[in-house]
């Protein structure tokens, strides 16, 4: 049991990620909804860019999102696919309600 607690430790962070509601809402938009920007999130959460911003630096240093830059604009999608399962899990939703590659079992 005692090797295994790296792995335990890992799952922690991953669930600590996806823990805060706006966080979670942001992933299953991005898993529902494919790659956007923060303006879309804006308009999607009714929440401030600064506010989204935030919990987007915390689900891309847990790994859970990535982005790339397009001109001036970032756009964001999610990178795991272990949260995306996760999500899946909690909201009942199947794979193919998700409009993102590692939905369906591959790393994005």
């Amino acid at each position: 049991m005692e090797d295994s607690k790296g792995l335990y430790l890992e799952k922690t962070e991953l669930l600590k990620a996806l823990s805060h509601p706006l966080r979670l809402q942001i992933v299953r938009g991005l898993l529902v909804g494919g790659c956007r920007n923060v303006r879309c999130m804006e308009e999607g959460t009714g929440q401030s860019q600064s506010t989204i911003s935030q919990h987007l630096m915390r689900l891309k240093a847990a790994g859970v999102v990535k982005c790339r830059r397009s001109g001036n604009e970032m756009y964001y999608e999610v990178a795991d696919a272990q949260a995306a399962a996760v999500v899946a899990a909690l909201f009942g939703d199947e794979a193919e309600d998700y409009n993102c590659p590692c939905a369906g079992g591959e790393e994005a």
